[in-house]
């Protein structure tokens, strides 16, 4: 009897243990998806913070690739975009020996269809003397890869694939955390083109050289941001149409672009100086106040009118161009587009024979 009842206690204590133990693995399981998520929700925030910094596009790729890299202790990362036109490597920390085979997986039949039905791909080798067959030319430096297919609103814009010197080195790898992060990297992808273009968009004015409004708002911004404040001053030509009318069209180009060159030889390199629209010009004045900037416009608006615009025709005639100054300050941080199109509106609006230094 007492041996039945010393068996039944070992059987209960055994089952227990099993209990037990499915109970732990399951905590620990719900502690590492816990884990896991908390770890996706790390990433997003890296990347929104990223993609609110004051930098190139270049760069914001590249960091976001690091974090990647970082938080996920993968080997190799490289995001690959398509532009319409051709492959691009925005971000890898591969050597830059192996980017025109990255650049080029969309032709690898492998992974192929994963593109055509936007869904992942997982390669790897069976022992150590294997290479991964996309790996023409290199010699084992990944054993196996996830290749993942990027879209945007069912558009295909590149792919991301990361890669590791192990064999089966994503059997364990949570997918789904992996499909998180590929989605937070076409969001990021989405912002950043926003800028891209921003950055690209503008032009170089053919009649002045110098260049067009939208410049302001890219490569310019960063330069203008480097001060908590500055001061934004946009000018027009108020009687441009005057001498367009009575001296001809050739001649209110000869008076923009003597007006343009005046300026440019009068500010300072770190100056920006961009053609608005048409008559109106705007000159950004990074980290100067107000003050200092009306005392410089003064001097610089009787310059430009005392340029002489002169016509012969039997007897010598002449008009001086007739501008009009309004001046902002624009706080870092804040929406300069704001500012320029509160400046434009005041020309605008003002009297068609004003020609003063207003501050607003």
């Amino acid at each position: 009897m007492g041996i039945t009842v010393l068996i039944t206690l070992l059987v209960f204590g055994v089952l227990g243990l099993l209990v037990y133990n499915m109970s732990l693995a399951k905590k620990i399981q719900t502690f590492n998806s816990i884990n896991e998520k908390i770890n996706s929700l790390s990433v997003l925030q890296d990347f929104i913070d990223t993609v609110g910094k004051d930098m190139t596009v270049e760069d914001k790729a590249e960091i976001i690739n690091d974090v990647i890299l970082e938080k996920f202790g993968l080997k190799y990362s490289t995001i690959v975009s398509f532009n319409g036109a051709e492959y691009v490597i925005k971000a890898s920390n591969v050597d830059e020996k192996h980017w025109e085979m990255l650049r080029n997986l969309h032709t690898e039949e492998m992974f192929v269809d994963s593109i055509s039905s936007a869904t992942p791909k997982y390669v790897t080798v069976n022992s150590p003397d294997e290479k991964l067959t996309y790996q023409k030319m290199e010699l084992g430096r990944a054993k196996s890869a996830m290749f993942f297919p990027l879209y945007i609103d069912n558009i295909y814009i590149g792919y991301w694939i990361i890669e590791s010197g192990e064999i089966r080195a994503f059997d364990k790898v949570d997918s789904n955390v992996l499909t998180v992060v590929k989605e937070n990297i076409v969001s990021v992808l989405k912002m950043i083109s926003y800028q891209n273009t921003i950055e690209n968009i503008y032009r170089i004015d053919k009649t002045t050289g110098i260049n067009s409004a939208e410049y302001l708002y890219g490569n310019a911004k960063r330069v203008i941001d480097k001060y908590v404040q500055s001061s934004i001053c946009m000018f027009k030509i108020t009687n441009i149409e005057e001498i367009n009318a009575k001296l001809g069209r050739d001649k209110g180009t000869e008076a923009i672009i003597k007006i343009t060159n005046l300026v440019k030889s009068k500010i300072f390199s770190e100056y920006i100086f961009v053609r608005y629209m048409g008559p109106k010009f705007v000159i950004s004045f990074s980290g100067v106040n107000m003050e200092s900037v009306v005392t410089f416009i003064t001097t610089l608006k009787s310059e430009i009118e005392k340029i002489a615009i002169y016509e012969k025709d039997g007897e010598e005639y002449f008009i001086k161009p007739k501008i009009n100054f309004v001046i902002a300050t624009y706080y870092k941080g804040t929406g300069l587009e704001e500012v320029t199109k509160k400046l434009e509106e005041y020309l605008d609006e003002a009297d068609e024979n004003e020609s003063n230094i207003t501050c607003i």
